[in-house]
């Protein structure tokens, strides 16, 4: 073979695997840039629930003092048993309320209510409570603090975008006992959902207190006039287990300023004879009725 040939030989060698090696490159790359491709499409469409489910839901309560939270509690305790974030948010200090106590009111009332509030929440196994420390009995005075409102408006809103639920639960529009801390509670709530607040689900439940309730926390004075809700706004019907009764009565007997022992044993038999194991709950749309805060199942 002469020079010439012998040349061009290893010239075409080094073509055909400089070519080869481009295929190889290429074809390399189009397999990887597939895989990139295809890997996340077929597990969204093979493992959506299994995403969807992992991630833990996250459930608010929002009332005006500590202890109101009885009127949702079964219910707290039973999603936060089945793995929920579960969260309550106190909006006054409590410390002009104290039925039950010789403690006078005043700042020693509303460390005392706080220390009761964290008691609830851990028979619960719920989150810490939220306290945001506004005058008990004062956030509608107006003339007292102009600004009042719109600063629990705003911290509110802060929690909520902080937490990002998936559900929240207030005292309905009559406060449940009339209180007008409840009733304002309620409906700043209400209107940072309409208000569409960052943070703020749609997905809103009214609790109450029945009328057996009522009679069960005082005998002597009845039922108050026209404040309890027709049973037909309670289109939400939340199932929970005598474990989570437990919890709520445990939760319930934290609170000694508020409640005597005859009382939260009145309140515990009550529950059980009046409910029967399903907590009703109004929710803010309609379409959100059924058995579960947070899905429409029925």
């Amino acid at each position: 073979m002469n020079h010439d040939t012998q040349t061009k030989s290893l010239v075409f060698d080094a073509i055909a695997m400089a070519t080869m090696f481009a295929t190889a490159t290429l074809l390399a790359a189009l397999v990887y840039l597939a895989i990139t491709l295809a890997v996340p499409f077929f597990e969204s469409k093979l493992f959506p629930a299994v995403s969807a489910q992992g991630a833990a839901k996250t459930l608010v309560a929002v009332f005006a003092h500590a202890d109101d939270e009885g009127a949702a509690a079964p219910v707290l305790a039973r999603y936060a048993r089945e793995g929920a974030e579960v969260y309550l948010i106190i909006a006054t200090d409590g410390a002009q309320g104290g039925s039950h106590t010789s403690i006078p009111r005043g700042a020693e009332l509303a460390r005392v209510r706080s220390e009761e509030a964290r008691c609830a929440t851990d028979a619960l196994g719920i989150h810490a409570p939220i306290l945001l420390g506004f005058p008990d009995a004062q956030l509608g005075s107006y003339m007292e603090d102009p600004a009042r409102l719109y600063q629990l408006t705003a911290r509110l809103q802060a929690e909520l975008q902080r937490l990002r639920p998936n559900a929240l639960i207030t005292w309905g529009l009559d406060g449940g006992t009339g209180h007008p801390d409840h009733r304002l509670v309620s409906s700043v709530v209400t209107q940072l959902v309409r208000a569409g607040a960052p943070g703020a689900p749609e997905r809103l439940f009214y609790a109450s207190i029945p009328a057996e309730g009522f009679r069960a926390m005082n005998p002597a004075r009845g039922v108050p006039p026209f404040l309890v809700p027709q049973p037909k706004y309670f289109s939400t019907r939340v199932a929970f287990t005598p474990a989570d009764d437990a919890a709520a009565r445990r939760s319930m007997a934290c609170h000694r300023t508020q409640f005597s022992d005859d009382v939260v044993q009145r309140v515990v038999a009550m529950q059980s004879q009046a409910l029967h194991g399903m907590l009703p709950l109004a929710p803010y749309l309609a379409s959100d009725a059924g058995t579960d805060l947070f899905t429409n199942s029925r």
